[in-house]
């Protein structure tokens, strides 16, 4: 074999950090320019059709199944390709970033699956993103016991048999990694994501039974997951390991991919694994294509929109009916509680919650369901064990009793609940508590007993501009407005300086939290996505 030449990558405006050469490697280095060479241009189309499709939907306020792609929905022979062994019972999911702590505790939690996640659950800061495919090789080398100086706990992991299957989740299209660039411009993040971890891993996790395997994130088309498949087909050939090694489960967290469901899975058959309900996101993308579509697509607060809501019902049934007409697993949404050591009773209640919320999908028919913390795998594996026995799966529940119009799933006006002053109040407060600890590079944090992510920043701020745009009147008699957005974020600035002290308030990133908060929550041009000026700002 001839010397690989040099890869045209050019790594950027990154610190050196330890052991990065075991990741950048040479040769991993020229499979991600490679992937970039091929596929980049693609990507970069289909988010122009994005933003296309958000324009037809700001002049017609409505969706519908695609009638080019009739024929797939209509023909009931193909299905997706069986599942590996190791993602056949798929009962609890522990989702969480790649730190070296949270990979031990998430592949010892009990869960089936932990979803090692460098999307919204990780602020893509140079050190995270690659340590992150540190930790992840030396988890599957067992070399990653470790003792926390500050608290002097040890960590280790358990023996093989009990752990967890990994399923990683690479950034989403949109958002690129600055610190690598070929010719000036930069790498998509998903390429640099799935690049390194295919080429590092993918042979590795075969030899320990199991495979590479992947989430989709923020997938909006059947063209994006054909991209990702035409990917997946370069990437077996390139390492040499067989067709169909590759799986991946889809979240269908996006309103255009819940019109689109059965042709995502058709475009991804040999790799498909399943779908998930990726239900805050969703939430956020209703909010953003509807944005300016007037009162009747006004959502209430988050907190209010529950599962139960007619559309969101629509919404899950109709991907539990697709997954198993077509042989797929059907994953159910997070439960993001934070148990509480100081609070018995308000452990008492969300547990409560938990279980409700995980008994219902369990009877409803999905495969699993996802948790934030190992305290909730116990909880969530009850609902599933009591439905599924020593069944791995219920794929066998076609629900052929379901159906979804097209009008069912947009249905927001269903919902009795409204915008309330409070829902206001909470959505400032999370919004600037969560991106002043992203702009820090934490990714997964906790705040008021949840585990919130980017996708529940991602509503707080789409609903603030929502309800002042569509001119909402609170309970309180008061408008929603600018000013009053800035009042209230005004306050909460003094409330946490109040509450944690000048010191830690002046070595945070709290003013430009705030900041960054009403730049993406006021101004009149929408931003597509909260992390792309945040990304500007994470050094």
């Amino acid at each position: 074999m001839s010397a690989l030449a040099p890869s045209p990558l050019a790594i950027v405006d990154a610190e050196p950090l330890p052991r990065q050469e075991e990741v950048l490697t040479d040769a991993a280095l020229a499979f991600v320019a490679e992937l970039h060479r091929l596929f980049t241009p693609r990507r970069d189309e289909l988010l122009a059709r994005r933003a296309e499709r958000r324009a037809e939907i700001a002049r017609t306020s409505t969706l519908d199944f695609l009638p080019e792609t009739a024929a797939v929905r209509e023909d009931d022979s193909w299905k997706v390709a069986p599942a590996p062994a190791a993602l056949n019972d798929r009962r609890v999911e522990i989702t969480g970033p790649t730190d070296r702590k949270m990979t031990i505790n998430a592949l010892n939690s009990g869960a089936k699956v932990w979803l090692a996640d460098f999307e919204d659950a990780s602020a893509p800061t140079w050190e995270n993103v690659v340590l992150g495919q540190l930790n992840l090789t030396d988890a599957y080398e067992r070399r990653i016991d470790f003792t926390d100086e500050r608290t002097g706990k040890s960590y280790a992991l358990k023996g093989a048999d009990e752990l967890a299957t990994v399923v990683m989740r690479p950034r989403g299209w949109h958002l690129d990694e600055r610190h690598l660039q070929v010719d000036g411009k930069p790498v998509p993040g998903a390429l640099v994501d799935f690049g390194l971890y295919f080429f590092h891993n993918a042979k590795r996790l075969i030899e320990l039974g199991k495979g590479p395997y992947f989430y989709l994130p923020k997938t909006e088309s059947y063209l994006e997951a054909r991209l990702w498949n035409d990917i997946f087909v370069f990437a077996q050939d390139y390492v040499g390991i067989p067709q169909g090694t590759v799986r991946a489960t889809v979240l269908i967290e996006t309103i255009t991919a819940a019109y689109q469901m059965e042709e995502i899975l058709y475009e991804l058959r040999d790799h498909a694994s399943g779908l998930n309900a990726g239900r805050w996101d969703y939430l956020f993308s209703i909010v953003k294509n509807f944005r300016d579509g007037g009162s009747k697509f006004v959502l209430p607060d988050r907190n209010l929109v529950t599962m139960t809501a007619p559309f969101m019902r629509a919404y899950t049934e109709l991907l539990v009916r697709t997954c198993h007409k077509r042989g797929a697993h059907a994953i159910g949404g997070m439960a993001a509680f934070i148990p509480s050591r100081k609070d018995a009773e308000v452990n008492k209640v969300a547990f409560e919650k938990v279980k409700n919320d995980k008994d219902r999908e369990a009877s409803d028919g999905f495969d699993g369901s996802w948790v934030a913390h190992p305290d909730l795998v116990p909880i969530a594996m009850k609902s599933f064990d009591a439905v599924l026995g020593d069944k791995p799966n219920q794929k066998d529940r076609l629900r052929e009793d379901v159906s979804v119009a097209p009008g069912d799933l947009i249905a927001i006006d269903s919902l009795d609940a409204k915008p309330t002053y409070d829902g206001l109040v909470n959505a400032v407060q999370v919004g600037i508590r969560y991106i002043e600890a992203w702009l820090r590079g934490l990714g997964a944090v906790a705040i008021f007993n949840l585990m919130e992510d980017a996708a529940t920043a991602e509503i707080s701020r789409s609903q603030i501009w929502q309800w002042i745009n569509a001119g909402v009147v609170f309970e309180t008699g008061e408008t929603a407005t600018a000013d009053l957005a800035r009042k209230v974020a005004a306050e909460e600035l003094a409330a946490i300086r109040e509450e944690i002290g000048d010191e830690a308030f002046t070595s945070g990133k709290w003013q430009q939290a705030h900041d960054l908060l009403l730049q993406v929550s006021l101004d009149a041009d929408y931003a597509d996505f909260l992390t792309l000026p945040a990304y500007e700002q994470l050094r």
